[in-house]
Formats: C-alpha cells, structure tokens, sequence
C-alpha cells in the first residue's frame, strides 16, 4: 500500500521540500495550509499545479491551522496518515518578540492540539516535531548536541523548547512514535526574503543590477551552523524510518559569521567589499564602484541575540547514516545564483 504523509507547513521552505522528497519516495502527501486573502504557494507551485496538474494521487492540499483544533482533528481523520511532519510554525525569532503571544500558541500549543488529537483517534501514526537549535541559545558549550541544556533567548525559542518536551511527553506517557529533530539554521533559494541569509543573496543580487541601492543588517559578528534544506529533509525523514522513537540533532558542524556569509555572496557576485566603521557605524564599500552597499541598522538587533551555535550531530551521522552532502560555500553558490537569476528577471 502506498504511504501516506501529512505535512504542517507544506507552503514554507522545509514543507515544499519535504513534499518532493516523499513524492519522490511514491508518497501519497497531504499539506495543511491556513487561508490567507494572498494565495502564498509559490514554492509547491510547480510540484502541485504543473508537474502533477492538480492529480491528487500525489498530493492534496487541506485548509486548517495550528490554532484550531478542530481543522486539524478533521483533517486527521480523513487523511489517516502514515506519518505527520509538524513543520507550521511562526518561525521568524525576531518577530517572535513583537508577537510573543501568537507564536506562543501556533508554535508551542499548535504541537499539543496534534499530538493530542492524534493520541485520541488512536492512529498508528509516526510524528516528527521540528525542533530548533534556537532552543539552545547561548549554550555553555562550544558544540551542541543531544545532551545540551537549554538555554532559550527569545520566545520562538521558548515556544520550541514546550514543543520538545510535549513531544517526548506523549512518547513516554502514551507510548507514540514521536520524534524531535533538533536542526540548526538551513537555508536555500526557497528561504523567505526576511531571513538573514535569503535577505543578503536577494539584496546583493538586486544591487547588482540596479535594482536596490543597500543591504541593511544587523550584527555581522553572530555565528551559525549554516546547512542546506535539501540535505536536511532528508534527515526528518530517516528520524520516522527509524526503529524506535528518539531525538536528533542535525547539523553541519561548521560554523560561520554573517559577514562571512556576506563576503563569500559579494564576491561571487563580483562585489569587493572592504568593511569601514565599527559597530553601528560600520559599512560595506564596493572598491569597483566606490559606493557603500551595505549598512548597520540597529532595527534588526534583537533585543536578546545569541551569539554562536554550533551542532553536533554525530548521533545521527553513527544511528541514522545521515550527513550534509553541501558545504557551506556550495550553499551560497546555490542561493546566489539562484538570486541573481530571479533579480535579471525583475530587472527585465
């Protein structure tokens, strides 16, 4: 018989995917997507409405949303699904602290209404909690992994960190198949625009050909465990096909600044940037042209930073035979040229 997925978040950069990866695997996948006046599906666009033309052998899309529990309880009993990825979440930690509340309750409370509803329909079903390396904040230790206390920085972080331990809650208290897969920061093309890494490759793309004058950031200095959303959707789903229920950490292992990831983008670019200033002073100077590309802006400092993060995924490398195929400056690569195409278009 043909397996089945239910996917939250199937219109977000993992969801869309992840939904191709199944498809792929001959999943038959369902997506949960909320109602907007703004139809927001360009990234399963081509995998939905062109390649399989609305033929819902491979995939079919259901309204409902993590707030409401009685969309989701619907939407399990009709789809029946093999497998549940909890991806839906408000995801954007720095606007998690101009809506606390909300993503509070989507992030945090939304992983309780499905576990629970799943729980209560009594489904053999398999369930991947997205977990974050956010949850670690400004952790004690150089590298993170399984066994790091959590140390949460904003309240996205503290929403993830609710979702965690609900998750092992229910594995432990109701015997379910329930998984936590800890991922550090992943990026690609399909990232959105007001993330970090998507908002530097889109920006300079759009500078380069005269679409856009500056790129404002924030702290240059954080470091992340930079890795590619395609190597890491893979992990979720060999964290299900897994023999019994356990938590994973995914990463890279490496770490970088944000203004590594700046220099590495401008100069593929053809950009030579050279840094002048400190702090919220400091800016960015193309020596081609002589102009000043890129710029402080204190708007986009959280009011709480973590600064290093840094994954070790050794478990899932030795019990999963998981590991990141892209590298760090094949990633840029990717999303650059990716960018740049998009912004030749626009200029067009």
């Amino acid at each position: 018989m043909t397996k089945t997925a239910l996917i939250t978040g199937i219109t977000g950069q993992d969801g869309s995917y992840l939904a191709e990866f199944l498809i792929e695997k001959g999943y038959k996948v369902y997506g949960i997507v909320r109602r907007s006046s703004v139809l927001n599906r360009q990234r399963i666009e081509d995998l939905y409405y062109k390649k399989y033309n609305y033929n819902m052998d491979n995939i079919e899309i259901f309204y409902g949303d993590l707030g409401d529990s009685s969309s989701l309880n619907r939407i399990l009993k009709k789809t029946e699904p093999n497998e549940v990825y909890n991806l839906a979440a408000q995801s954007h930690v720095g606007i998690s602290f101009m809506i606390p509340e909300y993503t509070c309750d989507v992030t945090g409370l939304g992983v309780v209404r499905m576990l629970d509803g799943l729980k209560d329909l009594g489904f053999i079903t398999r369930f991947y909690q997205a977990s974050s390396s956010e949850m670690f904040g400004n952790a004690l230790v150089e590298k993170q992994n399984e066994q790091t206390p959590f140390l949460p920085s904003s309240p996205y972080a503290c929403a993830k960190v609710f979702a965690y331990h609900i998750t092992r809650i229910y594995r432990e208290a109701y015997n379910m198949f329930a998984s936590n897969g800890i991922l550090f920061n992943h990026e690609s093309p399909r990232r959105g625009e007001n993330f970090v890494t998507r908002k530097i490759t889109f920006s300079l793309s759009r500078i380069k050909v005269g679409l856009q004058e500056k790129l404002y950031l924030g702290n240059l200095d954080s470091k992340r465990d930079w890795g590619y959303a395609k190597d890491f959707v893979k992990a979720m789903w060999l964290i299900l096909q897994h023999d019994k229920p356990d938590d994973f950490v995914i990463a890279t292992g490496e770490t970088h600044t944000v203004r590594e990831f700046v220099e590495k983008s401008a100069k593929l670019l053809d950009f030579d940037i050279e840094w002048q200033g400190e702090g919220l002073n400091e800016k960015g100077t193309d020596l081609n042209t002589g102009k000043t590309i890129i710029e402080i802006n204190p708007r986009f400092y959280r009011p709480l930073d973590v600064e290093f993060l840094l994954g070790d995924s050794s478990k899932a490398r030795k019990l999963l035979k998981w590991k990141p195929e892209v590298n760090f400056e094949k990633l840029i690569e990717i999303m650059v040229n990716a960018d740049m195409k998009l912004a030749k278009l626009l200029k067009d």
